[in-house]
């Protein structure tokens, strides 16, 4: 069955970085886009950032665009998600979705 696995969350503080991944199996990775969500407590659940089948074509939400990075390894059937710059708003469950499942999510707290 489909299984996306996030990892890389954790406590940083303002400014600093975190690289998320989400590690698939049980579909083709690579004929499938890809995509970044998250969800703050209280708020609804909220693109992030989408990525094509090729890794060339990408997407950012207002909110993270010029801090955040999406990329794509075909070959190891893994999704990145690098973020920068974070700031205490990033704070969420960042979850991973592709071949029409979700991952259970990684929490990410922006905080000092």
């Amino acid at each position: 069955q489909v299984q996306l696995v996030e990892s890389g969350g954790g406590l940083v503080q303002p400014g600093g970085s975190l690289r998320l991944s989400c590690a698939a199996s049980g579909f083709a990775f690579s004929s499938h886009g890809m995509s970044w969500y998250r969800q703050a407590p209280g708020k609804e659940r909220e693109l992030v950032a989408v990525i094509n089948t090729f890794g060339v074509g990408t997407y950012y939400a207002d909110s993270v665009k010029g801090r955040f990075t999406i990329s794509r390894d075909n070959a190891k059937k893994t999704m990145y998600l690098q973020m920068n710059s974070l700031k205490p708003e990033d704070t969420a469950v960042y979850y991973c979705r592709g071949g029409n499942s979700w991952g259970q999510g990684t929490q990410v707290t922006i905080s000092s």
